[in-house]
């Protein structure tokens, strides 16, 4: 039980699957305030479902028939072809949340994939995959979430003109990063 607790702030925190790696970097440089919550929920739910279902069927149907390199043909459409169901079924469930217009958002999003991969290339139980899918939701949450509130804050204040827009983003990406890499020392293993 500590080993999948230790799992899931690991892949909040310390590898954070937008800042350590640069995976879904798109949807959070193209969010807009309205959406950040609603993206990252729907985020959330996707990495959640497509890491159990693509673990389930790395482990009992690509493993067992030796098909182990068909895994990104397999796991890009089962996380295309989840993302509209799940956005739907948030739809229902939360109607005032703004799910319209995130599936382009959702689709571009390389996190998903490669929480996929990385489920299967560990191969450690369908636990630790909920746990870590769970995490690497968490974070892109929390990420997405620090980044939206800081664009707000720094868009009133008064930047040089070449660092205006994508420049200051990325700039404070790198530096949320770094923040983001105090927590390092927080899991000895």
């Amino acid at each position: 039980m500590t080993e999948l607790v230790l799992t899931l702030f690991s892949a909040a925190l310390l590898n954070n699957f937008v800042l350590h790696w640069p995976l879904g970097v798109d949807p959070l440089l193209a969010s807009s305030r309205r959406q950040v919550h609603a993206l990252g929920l729907a985020t959330l739910c996707l990495m959640v479902v497509v890491g159990v279902f693509s673990y389930a069927v790395w482990h009992w149907l690509l493993v067992p028939l030796q098909l182990e390199a068909l895994r990104l043909f397999v796991f890009l459409p089962l996380s295309v072809l989840l993302i509209a169901p799940i956005l739907k079924l948030l739809a229902r469930g939360l109607p005032d949340w703004p799910f319209e217009g995130l599936w382009p958002l959702l689709l571009g999003n390389a996190g998903v994939l490669g929480l996929a991969l990385i489920n299967a290339q560990n191969d450690q139980g369908l636990l630790q995959a909920t746990a870590l899918s769970l995490g690497a939701g968490l974070g892109f949450w929390l990420v997405l979430s620090l980044f939206s509130d800081l664009r707000e804050r720094s868009a009133d204040n008064d930047i040089p003109l070449p660092f205006r827009g994508l420049p200051i983003d990325l700039i404070s990406a790198g530096l949320m990063a770094v923040i983001f890499l105090g927590f390092s020392g927080l899991i000895k293993t």
